[in-house]
């Protein structure tokens, strides 16, 4: 039955648009004479081109509206798919499951199946045609949904997963596509009947059974890649040693005699059928219709759709902070455009940040041109009629349709929506006034459309009226993740450790994630710890989950909530929750009913020479001497005065480096582990003082396919730590070894540490201030007197036309993008009683805002300041970066800046950074305009994992 199955729908994939060409237009007497739906639809049997067919077919219901039941009862009876919209080929998110780097390629450059066949052998490639056949079977039975976006979206859901489609998934297609189309109702019946019962990636939670933590982390390998049972079998017992004896846990859940989560515990799930990444939007409407309309949506499909949500609340002027937030999850803002065929403008432009390059959005560009030539640009709520605009103006037309296509997002705004004045300009010229309804005007139109006119927080058509300037320079700075080269289950990360000899060296991995609610496409990292907003809607109410290994959200605990009714009283003023302001020089921010500013120093407008004159930069008005002393958070402070000013008591700090003890002596670990100094800065306040060291267990077994280089004190390279600690070495650092860090020479971080070596400061993500030990300490507040900086000698800078930043605390300036983050200590402390009073550290927060850097040319860097900010440093790799280079970190910089100030779920989501309050980004720039050429080696260089000393190093914890 399956394989019979497998034909029909390959002919059925095949043949759809024959069967279109040759359809009886008789569904068409149900429209009105001369009208355009009638009109458009009369075209269905006269069209002969392929691909103006697919537009017709995706444009029909602009002309068409939903109370025509008549009409489009019949065609989704005759004509599956009319309303679908084309998503270029359905086997390209099936290419990174290609085996040979070489079909890897040919798939991603494929337009169907036929293109891959001479390259990708089915006998070899079985993963990847696996996948084309699903997506080809899904993407047939879907059409049958038509215009019913719920059922399609039900539909598509069952296709979407790797594993055999739920309970829950099935009854679901069953509940709204009974009555749409019982053509759909078989076609995903005689799919799920004929899919595994269970397929391998359903066991994953038996891994967590073995005994062992490498027959852990290899069972979990093994069911991700092996495909028969015979194969995941011999795989275990080689790996974990041990035969399927029914008494052990791991083969007794394996075979069989325990059960995977059942329906009723998935229904019970506070993520099932729930969207919580767009939930936490909802909570930013300024208007209760488009909030309830939002959480109802994100929690109960079926009632409304997104559709109907955007009619309502998408141009709603009010409405910006939650349509952006929106925007943000459909649609991260990502840097870097290229590969355009129609909107070829937009290309080689690596520093600019764009919601949707891509070849989709390319394609519906030219149709929004088609379709506007016609006379009318059809919106949700308006009718705008135009002259012709292949003779008006059309280069200006093309731009307008690519920029709302490909949406370029600039860092204040982050929308996408043409210029004001760009938006009078092309109406009051092209638009047919005539045709314009009574009051209509290009001003009013445009006060609708486009109400902004600032270039910072618009589009202005200008930029893209000509090609970029760059020409073959972009390959300066490369975009591994996009466009996302991974499946759908799985997150794009950068690869900054290397790859085993022997295997293809990628520019990235493809890394299994959990979604946000089995309604949403957003995914989050294995193990990591998302907040997600309680499913009543209750505004404040979050609880923390965390990304099993079974690829749900689990182990949720609820958090105490925020009262966001609550308000801030300052000079006077009344402060909404959540609000961002200023007090002399202090940045603030009001959460629920607390006021909580930075701890900078300040000079008033009305301060005497005398203040001015002992003004020191640092807390408290402390002088600047550097004595250091280690406090019990972990951090050093450059003198007791600066300590008491942060509020550590004397008997919480003593005198000295945190680095200049050694965590080990004596050991605090038992007697079978080994007891590793891990320095850290912890950003909570717990019972006990920060620990500065870490017990593993003697290992008896690593996993040797684990890529993470470590560095012992002999200058050895390891694949991995448990590797290092097996052979009895001692840990230098974290990162390949580099000849340049062969002898002991000291340098001061930006945190006031002393490092033996350059490498050692990278691998603690630490970037490094001036040679020599530390015996300086730089102001943390922009006006300051003489210091002891003076006598630093300071680097040179990596590129002289750069203009810097300079750190907080530091002497020396530096080439990067730079962010001060406010944060809540409070809600630090939730999340650490939350995760069994683990701290929450520094090193935590750059693990995380590391996967956020999506260009290998920048790094990322990091300390708490000496007044209690965090500080981010976004750093290009190269030791002489080119001005281009240095423009991409500092936008990645305004990047994660936008995020945090917009409290975007895109970071916000996950813990700790939710704690985030608000932050100031400061870029370098640089002095002149031109850019040089490109290095054509560079390319090849990162591919073969010698992009630079930053590159090869990672953090300890990471």
């Amino acid at each position: 039955m399956y394989v019979c199955f497998e034909i029909v729908t390959f002919l059925l994939a095949f043949n759809f648009y024959d069967l279109v060409l040759t359809q009886d237009p008789s569904c068409c007497h149900h429209a009105a004479e001369l009208s355009p739906c009638r009109e458009a639809c009369d075209q269905l049997a006269t069209i002969k081109s392929e691909s103006r067919l697919k537009h017709l077919l995706q444009r029909l219901p602009s002309y068409c509206p939903d109370s025509m039941n008549e009409l489009w009862t019949c065609i989704n009876s005759t004509l599956p798919g009319a309303s679908r919209k084309s998503d270029g080929w359905v086997g390209l998110g099936c290419c990174e499951l290609a085996i040979s780097a070489e079909c890897r390629r040919e798939c991603k450059q494929a337009s169907s199946k036929n293109d891959i066949t001479k390259v990708c052998k089915k006998d070899t490639e079985k993963p990847l045609y696996s996948c084309i056949t699903k997506n080809e079977m899904g993407s047939v039975c879907c059409s049958y949904a038509g215009r019913h976006t719920n059922c399609r979206e039900y539909c598509q859901a069952i296709f979407r997963t790797d594993s055999s489609p739920t309970v829950s998934q099935i009854k679901a297609v069953k509940d709204y596509c009974q009555s749409v189309s019982p053509q759909l109702i078989g076609c995903v019946g005689n799919y799920t009947k004929s899919y595994p019962i269970k397929s391998p990636i359903d066991s994953l939670y038996c891994c967590e059974r073995a005994s062992e933590p490498h027959c852990q982390v290899a069972c979990r390998r093994i069911l991700r890649t092996m495909t028969t049972e015979h194969e995941i079998m011999e795989g275990l017992i080689d790996e974990c040693g041990s035969q399927p004896l029914p008494q052990d846990p791991l083969w007794q859940c394996f075979l069989g005699s325990a059960h995977p989560p059942t329906k009723s515990e998935t229904e019970t799930s506070p993520t099932a059928k729930m969207d919580g990444a767009k939930l936490h939007c909802c909570s930013k409407a300024n208007t209760s219709l488009c909030r309830d309309m939002c959480q109802e949506i994100s929690t109960n499909w079926g009632t409304q759709t997104w559709q109907e949500f955007d009619q309502m609340c998408e141009y709603n002027a009010v409405e910006t902070d939650l349509i952006t937030c929106l925007a943000d999850v459909r649609e991260p803002c990502q840097l870097g455009c290229k590969d355009l065929a129609y909107c070829t403008n937009f290309n080689n432009r690596p520093t600019e940040l764009f919601r949707s390059c891509n070849v989709q959005s390319d394609q519906g560009a030219l149709n929004d041109i088609k379709l506007w030539s016609n006379g009318t640009i059809k919106m949700p709520f308006m009718n705008i009629p135009v002259l012709d605009i292949r003779k008006c103006l059309p280069e200006m037309w093309k731009a307008v349709a690519c920029a709302l296509q490909i949406k370029p997002c600039y860092s204040k705004s982050r929308g996408s929506v043409i210029c004001k004045s760009d938006c009078v300009d092309i109406l009051t010229q092209c638009g047919d006034r005539k045709r314009f309804h009574e009051g209509q005007t290009a001003e009013r139109i445009c006060e609708i459309l486009s109400p902004i006119d600032d270039p910072e927080r618009c589009i202005p058509l200008e930029r893209y009226l000509t090609p970029s300037s760059l020409g073959n320079i972009i390959e300066e700075v490369i975009h591994p993740c996009n466009p996302n080269p991974c499946p759908s289950n799985h997150l794009c990360e950068v690869n900054r450790k290397g790859c085993q000899p022997g295997q293809d060296c990628l520019p990235f991995f493809c890394m299994p994630g959990c979604k946000l609610g089995e309604a949403s496409e957003f995914l989050v990292h294995l193990d990591a710890r998302i907040q997600v907003p309680l499913r009543n809607g209750q505004t404040g109410c979050f609880e923390v989950c965390t990304c099993g290994q079974s690829g749900r959200l689990e182990n949720c605990a609820e958090m105490p909530c925020i009262d966001t009714s609550k308000t801030c009283i300052v000079g006077g003023q009344r402060k909404n929750h959540g609000a961002s302001f200023r007090v002399d020089c202090h940045p603030c921010f009001c959460s629920a009913g607390d006021t909580i500013c930075s701890a900078r120093q300040c000079l008033s407008v009305d301060s005497s020479d005398e203040d001015r004159r002992r003004f020191t930069g640092l807390p408290c008005g402390c002088p600047d001497r550097f004595v250091p002393v280690c406090a019990r958070n972990g951090r050093t402070y450059p003198s007791a005065c600066v300590a008491r000013c942060m509020g550590f008591k004397d008997n919480q700090f003593v005198f000295g480096n945190c680095r200049s003890s050694d965590p080990c002596t004596p050991s605090l670990c038992h007697r079978n582990q080994r007891c590793i100094p891990k320095h850290r800065v912890c950003l909570t306040d717990l019972a006990e003082p920060c620990p500065q060291h870490e017990c593993v267990g003697r290992p008896s077994g690593c996993d040797k396919s684990q890529m993470d280089p470590a560095c012992d004190t002999d200058n050895e390279e390891h694949p991995n730590l448990c590797q290092l600690l097996q052979m009895g070495k001692t840990l230098a650092y974290m990162g390949h070894c580099q000849d340049a860090c062969k002898r002991p020479q000291p340098v001061c971080g930006h945190n006031g540490e002393t490092y033996s070596t350059v490498c050692e400061a990278y691998s603690d993500r630490v970037a490094v201030d001036y040679q020599g030990r530390c015996h300086a300490v730089g102001a943390v507040a922009d006006l300051a007197s003489d210091s002891g900086c003076d006598m630093i000698p300071c680097p040179a800078l990596s590129t002289p036309s750069c203009v810097p930043v300079t750190p907080p605390g530091a002497c020396c300036p530096i080439c990067a993008g730079m962010l001060q983050i406010l944060w809540n200590k409070e809600q630090m402390n939730v999340f650490a009683k939350l995760n069994r009073n683990q701290p929450v550290t520094v090193h935590d927060i750059l693990r995380i805002l590391r996967l956020h850097i999506s260009v290998p040319q920048c790094d990322i860097f990091g300390y708490l300041s000496i007044d209690s900010e965090i500080i981010i440093l976004i750093v290009p790799v190269d030791q002489q970066p080119t001005p281009l280079q240095i423009e991409a970190c500092s936008m990645e910089a305004e990047k994660i800046d936008a995020l945090i100030n917009y409290g975007s779920p895109t970071l916000v989501s996950h813990v700790p950074l939710s704690a985030f309050l608000a932050s100031e980004v400061k870029i370098s720039t640089i002095r002149s305009a031109g850019h040089p050429s490109s290095t054509a080696s560079f390319l090849p260089t990162f591919l073969c994992l010698a992009l630079g000393l930053l590159l090869t190093l990672t953090p300890g914890d990471a």
